[in-house]
């Protein structure tokens, strides 16, 4: 008896013989419109590369290992990718040779072309401007008259409260330094396969290489580069080290045109050979007044917004607002612009505003701002400020100072003493302008 008439049998028996009936005319037990379960039987993927896919990884590596492409099957924008920006197509670039041609296109969707942000585009941020130039662009733009010790750094780790801009001044790096700009993520360098992102890293780094001057931003460096623990994950560990090494290690040569600029707000929690590779360490305080001065009126000068605010109801908002962060001060704007909205709702008495006329709302006054600071609080802790002041006392390339000018070292010794009381900030405010949130921001 065959497996089908044993089927068919067992069938019969179980539902009758209108059952062997349907499997005789289907040919599938009655079960063709059955949908499977997750109780079915599933193929079991390994994250371990099988001998297929280390065959089709080495035919495609066979394919830059030698100079010239002869796939056919890459797509024109992976082969512009290969030949780097002065190489012809269908040529590999020699810093790409042996590389995965995957990994490659999957960097070169992470590189963005200038952002177009200035340095106008920040309200504050003098002193940081003035550092960032001496440090990074100006390398950068002359590359001939900073060399040796006047060299560039490899590294500038952006670090403060959130919300004060620091993603934004990397941003303004590329655009005033006309180099390209890769945006990285932890989810950029890691894969599912067993061994990829420590691959990815390598890639990443080459392909800046060929396209340099180049600037790799990572935004939130600490979830990249933590402090290594030996209950830690083998694979982040990996990648770890990876990274430092293609920062500043046996492979690179000192002449690449290569920066890493790190964002972080959790700088005490940077890996220790992190910290030493990201040479000049930025403190980016909360804005001060005359920065959340400047960005009030130029958030509220924008098209399309219109208020009734005098010069003196502007100073007493940011007189008010003080403690709050860039991005708090944008959140603030954006909810009083919400106050003639609702007063318009209340006053007519409905809840369609399909028919509601954009003449009839009246400007931005200074009661809707008295109404957002009760919904709008500052963001930053006052107790975590002393803790930025206290690690760019140790670690930070530029001392942070008080309104006459002198370091605030009591402060700085008083919150890194474990024996002491909680320390607290000084009550005047830095002599250097703060950075803020950036301008460009909708408001």
């Amino acid at each position: 008896m065959s497996g089908n008439d044993k089927l068919r049998e067992d069938m019969a028996k179980k539902f009758g013989s209108r059952a062997a009936a349907t499997m005789d005319r289907t040919g599938t037990g009655g079960t063709q419109n059955v949908n499977k379960t997750l109780g079915g039987k599933r193929k079991f993927i390994p994250p371990y590369r099988t001998n297929k896919d280390k065959e089709e990884d080495a035919a495609a590596q066979s394919h830059t290992s030698s100079g010239v492409s002869v796939s056919g099957s890459m797509t024109p924008a992976l082969r512009k990718a290969l030949a780097g920006p002065s190489g012809k197509e269908g040529e590999v670039h020699p810093k790409l040779q042996g590389l995965d041609p995957k990994l490659i296109e999957m960097i070169t969707c992470e590189m963005m072309e200038s952002p177009g942000v200035t340095w106008s585009s920040i309200a504050g941020l003098e002193f940081a401007k003035k550092s960032v130039r001496e440090i990074v662009v100006w390398p950068i733009l002359r590359p001939d008259m900073f060399t040796g010790l006047r060299g560039p750094p490899k590294g500038l780790l952006l670090f403060g409260p959130p919300g004060t801009g620091k993603t934004l001044i990397g941003k303004a790096i590329a655009s005033e330094s006309c180099s390209k700009f890769f945006s990285i993520s932890a989810s950029s360098l890691t894969s599912k396969w067993h061994g990829e992102g420590e691959k990815l890293v390598r890639t990443l780094f080459a392909v800046a290489q060929v396209h340099e001057p180049s600037i790799i931003f990572i935004d939130e460096i600490d979830s990249l580069l933590s402090q290594r623990q030996e209950s830690e994950f083998e694979a982040s560990r990996r990648i770890k080290t990876e990274f430092l090494i293609q920062l500043d290690g046996a492979t690179t040569t000192g002449k690449e045109r290569v920066l890493v600029v790190g964002a972080t707000n959790r700088p005490q929690e940077l890996d220790e050979a992190a910290r030493r590779r990201l040479v000049k360490k930025l403190y980016i305080p909360l804005p001060d007044y005359a920065s959340r001065l400047q960005l009030l009126k130029y958030t509220m000068s924008k098209p399309g917004v219109e208020h009734c605010l005098s010069e003196s109801d502007m100073e007493g908002i940011v007189a008010r607002a003080e403690g709050y962060s860039g991005s708090d001060m944008a959140a603030l704007c954006t909810e009083a612009s919400m106050g003639p909205i609702r007063s318009l709702t209340a006053s007519m008495d409905i809840d369609d505003i399909s028919h509601m006329s954009a003449s009839a709302v009246r400007p931005i006054a200074m009661r809707d701002f008295e109404a957002a600071f009760q919904s709008i609080r500052p963001s930053v802790n006052q107790k975590d400020l002393a803790q930025y002041v206290a690690w760019n006392k140790q670690y930070g390339s530029f001392p942070y100072q008080d309104g006459a000018g002198e370091t605030t070292n009591a402060t700085a010794t008083t919150a890194m003493n474990p024996n002491t009381s909680s320390p607290t900030l000084p009550n005047k405010s830095p002599t250097h302008s703060s950075p803020t949130m950036e301008m460009q921001q909708t408001s």
